[in-house]
């Protein structure tokens, strides 16, 4: 029976049989040690017998191994316990030398982010990169487990559409069997079809944009949440359920994997149930005095007020998380629903350690609207890519609202890393569709 590398310190004094790579050898006092990894860590192991040394003669790391050995407990091995009197089978051998030493901490500076996408494919089986992935996956997991208990449907929507969701131009543009097809900008258009089918959904799901920018927050795929929920009172009940999710799944993440996130030196979290909003006219007017530099003509925040306004609400409303309300009508989708001031949208960006990772907003839901406004945007309501939609308001749906939520940024955000691209598996940009 195999034993994994979390379960060994309970076999103390016991034959146990373990299987993974070869993740380092070292040889110290004429004993040769060597860490086994599997998915749970790492195993120290003991090597005294010649005859079993001799088996790793030529082989590199990430070799398979199988190693049958006696527990003894020791403090300074990985998981308190290491094999000792070890028997390998070498399952899978590997002896070409790898271009990257993986048992070593991987650069992450700027001017070295190139190579370690290169190296992508090796790179991720150091345990430290692995540890950004486990987050990740805990972070949409958490995601689904409370969206879940609020009676949220999970839904799949098409890649392959016939028009771009956000009505722009930064799209991808394919052959479709000798039609014009797009990969999906977003599930827009089909989350608010669904309202009228199951009152709240959501799905997390890749996105394409086609956008020529070469930045740290900006990649050409990008996996995102879309949430959406019908019979909605106003405005307020959307933040509060983005702003409830947001608070259980960082607070969770933060009291289950605090060690984790300790070890790749994540900021400690700030943040109380209830974020503090400001309008987008407010932040301009209180960053313009704060600073000087006048940004009250900005149709929205630039990147530096969206650090400053999470430095200020940090410091002065004790949370890092907070929300840029009353989006201008300039700014407005044409899905949307303008406010009752008519000057401004029923949207707002949440902000989250000086990054926007999320767009909240109210759409509009009354039919007649939605065909004045698409027409205005210059958006024909009876495109292929749109007639459908219109349909459903036609036949329709009542007050909604949701959002479209970056996982990237979130990841990135709350490991503390510098570039989105670092949070992403095998990310693509305007340079990169390899590996």
């Amino acid at each position: 029976m195999r034993v994994l590398s979390s379960e060994v310190k309970d076999y103390i004094g016991q034959s146990v049989h373990i299987e993974g790579w070869l993740h380092k050898k070292r040889l110290l006092g004429g004993l040769t040690f060597i860490n086994v990894r599997d998915r749970h860590g790492l195993v120290q192991i003991v090597i005294q017998s010649k005859e079993e040394v001799e088996k790793l003669r030529g082989l590199q790391i990430g070799t398979v191994l199988a190693v049958d050995g006696t527990v003894k407990e020791e403090p300074r091995a990985p998981g308190g316990a290491e094999l000792h009197e070890a028997k390998l089978t070498v399952m899978v051998p590997v002896t070409e030398e790898p271009p990257i030493e993986i048992d070593k901490p991987l650069s992450h500076k700027p001017e070295n982010l190139e190579t370690l996408f290169d190296h992508r494919v090796l790179g991720l089986r150091n345990l430290q990169e692995a540890k950004i992935f486990r987050i990740r996956s805990e972070l949409t997991r958490y995601i689904r487990e409370f969206l879940y208990k609020q009676d949220f449907i999970e839904i799949n929507t098409p890649k392959l559409v016939a028009g771009a969701a956000e009505g722009g131009a930064e799209v991808f543009k394919l052959d479709y069997f000798g039609k014009e097809a797009t990969l999906a900008q977003s599930p827009q258009l089909y989350k608010q079809i669904m309202v009228g089918v199951f009152e709240r959904v959501f799905e997390i799901a890749p996105a394409f944009r086609a956008e020529l920018s070469a930045t740290t927050r900006h990649v050409s795929e990008v996996t995102m949440l879309d949430i959406e929920m019908g019979f909605i009172k106003d405005h307020n009940e959307v933040l509060n359920m983005v702003q409830a999710m947001v608070y259980d799944v960082l607070t969770r993440v933060y009291n289950e994997h605090g060690d984790e996130l300790k070890s790749l030196n994540a900021p400690e979290l700030v943040l109380k149930a209830e974020f503090p909003r400001y309008s987008m006219a407010q932040i301009h007017e209180m960053f313009t005095k704060a600073t000087g530099k006048d940004t009250s003509h900005e149709l929205d925040l630039t990147p530096e007020e969206e650090k400053w306004i999470c430095e200020y609400a940090k410091k002065n409303d004790g949370c890092e998380a907070v929300f840029a309300t009353n989006l201008p009508l300039a700014k407005m989708k044409f899905y949307h629903m303008a406010d009752d001031d008519g000057q401004s949208a029923r949207s707002a960006d949440l902000l989250f350690r000086g990054v926007e990772i999320s767009t909240v907003p109210q759409r509009e839901h009354r039919h007649e609207n939605l065909v004045q406004q698409m027409k205005k945007a210059g958006v024909d309501p009876e495109a292929p890519g749109f007639a459908h939609f219109v349909t459903a308001f036609k036949h329709g749906l009542p007050p909604h609202g949701g959002c479209g939520f970056g996982i990237d940024r979130l990841t990135e955000k709350t490991i503390g890393l510098s570039n989105i691209k670092e949070a992403i598996l095998f990310p693509r940009d305007i340079n990169r569709l390899a590996p």
